[in-house]
């Protein structure tokens, strides 16, 4: 059974060579600068756009989002406009995604919000969490991306770089579950918590890390020789051209944490 909420957060905490994500965190965001892909809803930091976004991405692709993510915020610019809709208006901008629960999800986060908030959307992943369509991964993706506030994030894409690169992190017999908590342990420790400017750096290094899967680091013939994080990758080393390497000692340790805390 897969790990619920904020399970994935709070049930491991990675420990993991601060030089090994010190070369992570500069290749990520090296690359993303020169290769990132321009996104409309990375142009807002508007809380009700990003979340809009984000649920439109639910099990879709971002060409195929684009499109439909421009028609509904110029038909919708502000979510009192949604509140204010027919649902069936909404859908009919929403449905031709697929997935057509997601138009549902969009009007009644709407209709609440102005109803009962002022029209402001919650501000923390616990909130966020309690609202219809929104899981773990689209409150983390608010959290960061409206409210410059770096938590972690794992889509489809996310987890398979994270398991590529550390592979070693990763024993054999674990339990899917298991293995989701490491996953999103992972993805915290690879943002920062301090320094100049970190809130800045984890906004690039969620966006770099979906990316990377999107563009590179792609389920089917990843293109790992144009990966800038090719030298410390485990699945690199045991299934490239240097798979004659012996892997390097894993340096990824686990640490339990109380889930209720």
């Amino acid at each position: 059974m897969a790990a619920s909420g904020l399970e994935r957060m709070s049930m491991l905490r990675a420990t993991v060579d601060p030089g090994r994500l010190r070369y992570y965190r500069h290749g990520l965001r090296a690359w993303f600068r020169e290769h990132g892909r321009d996104l409309p809803w990375r142009r807002t930091n508007d809380p009700y756009r990003i979340l809009v976004s984000e649920i439109m991405l639910q099990q879709t692709q971002a060409p195929r989002v684009a499109e439909v993510y421009e028609e509904f915020v110029q038909t919708y610019p502000r979510i009192e406009d949604v509140a204010e809709a027919r649902l069936r208006d909404v859908r009919r901008i929403t449905d031709p995604l697929g997935y057509k629960a997601r138009g549902g999800y969009i009007k009644r986060i709407a209709d609440e919000a102005v109803a009962y908030r002022a029209g402001r959307l919650p501000e923390s992943v616990p909130e966020l969490m309690q609202l219809p369509g929104v899981g773990c991964y689209t409150a983390g993706a608010v959290m960061t991306f409206a409210h410059g506030r770096a938590t972690p994030i794992v889509d489809t894409n996310v987890a398979r770089v994270l398991s590529r690169w550390f592979a070693d992190a990763f024993p054999a017999d674990d339990s899917d579950s298991r293995r989701e908590k490491r996953l999103w342990a992972l993805a915290a420790a690879l943002l920062p918590s301090r320094g100049p400017g970190y809130q800045r750096v984890g906004w690039e290094i969620n966006q770099a890390l979906m990316d990377l899967g999107a563009q590179l680091c792609v389920a089917r013939r990843p293109r790992c020789g144009d990966c800038p994080l090719r030298r410390r990758c485990h699945y690199r080393q045991r299934a490239g051209p240097q798979r004659s390497r012996a892997p390097e000692p894993s340096i990824v340790t686990w640490v339990e944490e109380d889930a209720r805390r």
